[in-house]
């Protein structure tokens, strides 16, 4: 069902003059208190209390909206005792600047107070109420009896209200005692409002001020008053607000804006605004350059070069991050394979500590690093201390697979495992990635240990804004301390080292903080540690020839080396040049004068191998390979290694293996290559048949998966406390009390298509966490469809015409709401409480933008602002997608729910292991819960009593839904566990 909403107004204002909702006029002479109304809906309680002064000014107005008190008195707006200003965003209300008036719009109600403030009080003022409010019947609630009637007055006239003040009649309205010792703002407040009942097609609404001697506000700064204008000035950040209303209001300039990025009520054209980036302002034209791209301020707006720095693959211990983004963790200690590359006929694999090419350049750049340059343009990094790190770089031609992805700017199919299908979870992919013999992994949640107390307490450093690390985003670092399996200072230290990679790799420098967290690095005799070391012409064997090294374009590390004017002679000793070894063809000898003749050469090699033996007799045909007796290659002997990577050196291991050109398939049974199984997500399959995963048809063809099919819509998900999953598989959190836009059309499309879907916070429990659960969905700039207290508001805007085709279909299935949209491939899906979901055709890839991202396959670019720069701060990109109106201020400081409540904490995290346990067991498979349960335990946490539950119910019913998507049907509910009243 729609609702097409209508607005009831009661309105009071001049020195005594009432308006109610049903439109009848009275007129109230009284410095006492008067309750203008009163009412009680969906268990809110709203109550609008005034009181006038001896002058006819409202002194003192009380508006109570859901126990939250607001009091206008002396020129001050008071929220709870204390003084705001303007915009003030609460959990339950907004108060913000309409045009020359102030407007208080509550979150809990469809209700609103306006009045236009001065310094000795209120002149006038106006509660709108929707339609829907009618339910709840408002009333005015009247203290005293009536003084006088003014509409009493005007039906004896048989005149209109306008027309008293029309020729002769004015000079009885300024002779009535409703004048008499009234303050000059009161009465021209009652001239406005009839000239306004006259509207301004009428002879007076041009000369009423004249008429009156009422003098037009004064407006701030550059800014010019107009009668009759939008209550929003266009700014730099929202050259073209929307606004379907006139009123009273202070604009620019024609052909200016209000440069709201700087202090004062300047305007300046739009060429001339400044851009904004990281809180700080840059002048137009400016220039802002960082390690991968530069930026130029034009129109207020950025616009960036190319990214030019490759991305990279990042394996930090068990987690990765693909070369397109994705990040993940990986379950189980295990051999895996990073990546394959294939060149011409050659396939180049590396594993995650050893490379197998013959054209490297391979050397230390400093203590801790070791740096490795290949022919074909690979770039390997890998920290040896205190913990393995691979940071690999590729030429962006080339395409690979392997636990890095497929790099090719889609984190769609990053997790494409060796036999050739895309996999929804961590567990099935890495396994398929995996080298020799590894287990599945047990579940590796941290609860309540002593190490999460310790990386709680010492990862909190990357959320104290007064720290060092406050430069840059946030980090998983709590997670990795928490599964860390060694010395927990070692662990922390790697994971604050990991975030300061992070950091530089975008040109942030963080500064000293292995001194400020006690991370120091000894180093060995008399090398010392720098954040800066590079391998050039650092040696004492570079003083003698050219340094391979320099040929290699790598970025500084940190660790130990040798100081400026001192070069590396032994391992552990630095010497200036004139005491360096000097270095030939054939060796080295001290500095002097020697004689040299001949050379030699040394070479290491070490080899390993693992013996084991048939214990039992070998079933199904099989037979038993004893190695010591007799070599035979035994890596590829199960239709499960046909796809697997393997060491280009014989390896054998003693067992079982099926006769020569006979593999063992899945179930054990010896068959021929033809006719090896496949598996996905944990279920095996016969060769010739199919499965439908991510929109493709996959069939299996001797052990090996080909799939064919079109792109998969983009789903965006929204749910509980701020927990959004873009359209591009982005995990983040953002919590603001403002209306922002999840999704809109990035450009003017050639078809004249255009849809945005808004979406605003409304409190869920307590004051001071927020739900998104009123959603606004523009279609066309001809409907506007509010989803909001279960139902579905229809408003529908100038122009609109009734359209042979329905532009949109309204359906309510189970708990949901879905709104389809099909010729713009547009779907929204509510539960009618806190979960959103919004679906894109594949045609809308790199067309929108918002808090829902690109939607161009690249997660590294999700973070992109409305002025077009991509961040890293989550705050910084979702307070840049507040819609332009009405004005709202940013959110300074991210909410930690478990830290509000900590006595939460443990609660939250034994419910939230039905995520891991039996009960979703046959999804784990299908859909990763990690981000689900790291979710669950937030909004657990984020409500007491009640609200927990909520919040709980919520982040659960996500995942279920999440499975059911991928036709796993989990029955969760019980009577005692989120059941569901209908």
């Amino acid at each position: 069902m729609v609702l097409i909403t209508t607005t009831d107004v009661c309105k009071t204002y001049g020195s005594g003059v009432i308006q109610s909702f049903s439109k009848t006029l009275f007129y109230l002479k009284s410095t006492c208190p008067v309750t203008l109304t009163r009412f009680t809906l969906l268990g809110v309680n709203c109550d609008v209390t005034v009181q006038r002064g001896s002058t006819g000014l409202m002194t003192r107005v009380e508006i109570l909206v859901n126990k939250v008190t607001t009091v206008l008195q002396d020129g001050k707006v008071t929220v709870e005792g204390n003084s705001i200003s303007l915009p003030f965003e609460h959990t339950y209300q907004h108060v913000y600047q309409y045009g020359v008036y102030i407007k208080l719009r509550s979150k809990v109600l469809p209700f609103s107070v306006t009045w236009r403030n001065h310094s000795e009080g209120v002149s006038s003022l106006w509660v709108r109420c929707q339609a829907t409010l009618q339910t709840a019947k408002p009333h005015l609630l009247f203290l005293y009896n009536l003084h006088y009637s003014l509409q009493q007055k005007i039906n004896k006239q048989k005149r209109s209200p306008a027309k008293i003040l029309v020729a002769k009649n004015v000079k009885t309205c300024h002779s009535h005692y409703m004048f008499k010792n009234i303050n000059v703002d009161a009465k021209c407040a009652f001239f406005e409002e009839v000239a306004r009942w006259c509207g301004n097609q009428s002879r007076l609404w041009p000369v009423w001020r004249q008429k009156t001697s009422c003098k037009p506000p004064t407006c701030p700064g550059d800014l010019k008053y107009q009668e009759l204008g939008p209550p929003f000035a266009p700014t730099c950040t929202s050259p073209q607000p929307p606004s379907d209303i006139l009123i009273s209001t202070c604009l620019p300039p024609p052909g200016t804006v209000l440069n709201d990025r700087a202090e004062g009520y300047h305007c300046v054209t739009v060429k001339d605004c400044p851009c904004v980036y990281g809180g700080k302002t840059y002048p137009p034209g400016a220039q802002r350059n960082s390690k991968c791209q530069s930026c130029v301020c034009v129109q207020g707006k950025w616009t960036c070069s190319a990214n030019v720095c490759p991305p990279t693959c990042n394996i930090e211990g068990q987690f990765v991050t693909t070369f397109d983004g994705k990040q993940y963790s990986v379950p189980g200690k295990c051999t895996y394979v990073a990546l394959t590359i294939s060149l011409g006929h050659s396939q180049y694999c590396f594993s995650c500590v050893c490379v197998f090419s013959d054209y490297t350049t391979v050397f230390w750049q400093s203590s801790m690093f070791v740096q490795v340059q290949t022919s074909f343009g690979m770039k390997m990094k890998v920290q040896v201390f205190p913990e393995i790190q691979l940071y690999l770089y590729l030429p962006p031609t080339e395409k690979t697979t392997g636990l890095c992805g497929t790099y090719n700017n889609d984190t769609e199919d990053d997790f494409t495992t060796s036999s050739g299908i895309v996999e929804n979870a961590v567990l099935p992919f890495s396994q398929s990635w995996t080298m020799g013999g590894c287990s599945p992994p047990d579940s590796s949640i941290c609860i309540n240990t002593e190490k999460e107390i310790f990386a709680e307490e010492k990862c909190s450093l990357l959320r104290n804004t007064s720290s060092m690390f406050a430069r840059c985003h946030d980090y998983a670092c709590v997670h990795r301390t928490c599964q860390c399996t060694s010395g927990l200072k070692d662990c922390l230290c790697v994971a604050l080292s990991n975030y300061v990679k992070a950091c530089a790799s975008q040109g942030i420098n963080i500064g000293d903080w292995r001194a400020e967290t006690g991370c120091n690095i000894v180093c060995n005799g008399n090398l010392r540690f720098s954040y800066n070391m590079q391998a050039c012409n650092q040696t004492c064997r570079s003083l003698t020839g050219r340094d391979p090294t320099c040929e290699v374009q790598v970025d500084p590390v940190e660790g130990c080396g040798c100081m400026p004017g001192t070069h590396l002679n032994t391992p552990q000793e630095c010497s200036p040049s004139t005491l360096c070894m000097c270095h030939y063809q054939g060796g080295s000898t001290r500095p002097g004068p020697v004689t040299i003749d001949g050379y030699a050469a040394v070479f290491f090699f070490l080899e390993m191998n693992m013996l084991l033996f048939c214990l039992v007799d070998c079933p199904g045909g099989k037979l038993c390979v004893h190695c010591a007796q007799a070599k035979v290659n035994t890596a590829q002997k199960t239709c499960e290694s046909l796809s697997k990577p393997f060491s280009v050196d014989e390896n054998c291991t003693s067992g079982c293996y099926c006769p020569a050109g006979l593999f063992e398939d899945h179930n054990g049974t010896c068959v021929t290559q033809e006719n090896c199984t496949c598996e996905f997500s944990g279920s095996v399959y016969a060769s010739g048949q199919s499965v439908e995963t991510n929109c493709k048809k996959c069939i299996c063809r001797g052990g090996q998966w080909y799939c064919e099919g079109e792109p998969c819509p983009g789903v965006c998900e929204v749910f509980g406390n701020g927990q959004y999953n873009t359209f591009d598989s982005m995990w983040y959190r953002f919590d603001g009390n403002c209306q922002y836009t999840l999704v809109e059309v990035s450009c003017k499309n050639l078809n004249g298509e255009q849809f945005a879907v808004r979406v605003e916070s409304v409190p869920c429990c307590d004051e001071a966490l927020t739900c998104s659960r009123a959603i606004s969905v523009d279609l066309q700039d001809v409907v506007t469809l509010i989803l909001r207290d279960m139902n579905v508001t229809q408003t529908l805007k100038a122009g609109w015409q009734l359209q042979a085709q329905p532009l949109y279909s309204i359906h309510t299935v189970g708990l949901h709401i879905i709104i389809s949209v099909p010729d713009l491939g547009l779907t929204v899906i509510w539960d009618k409480n806190t979960r959103v979901k919004i679906k894109l055709q594949a045609r809308w890839k790199g067309k929108v933008r918002g808090l829902c991202g690109n939607f161009d396959g690249k997660v590294m670019n999700d973070l992109l602002t409305s002025s077009s720069s991509v961040v890293f701060s989550t705050l910084e990109f979702g307070n840049s997608w507040k819609t332009a109106v009405p004005p709202c201020s940013d959110v300074t400081q991210e909410v930690f729910p478990c830290e509000r409540h900590s006595y939460c904490e443990a609660w939250a995290q034994r419910r939230c292991m039905i995520l891991q346990s039996d009960t979703f067991r046959d999804c784990h498979l299908k859909v990763d819960p990690t981000h689900y349960y790291q979710a669950c335990i937030l909004e657990s946490c984020s409500c007491e009593f009640e609200g927990r539950f909520l919040g709980f119910c919520t982040a659960v019913a996500a995942y279920a839904e999440a499975c059911t998507a991928q036709n796993v049907c989990i029955k969760w509910r019980t009577p005692d566990l989120c059941r569901m009243c209908l």
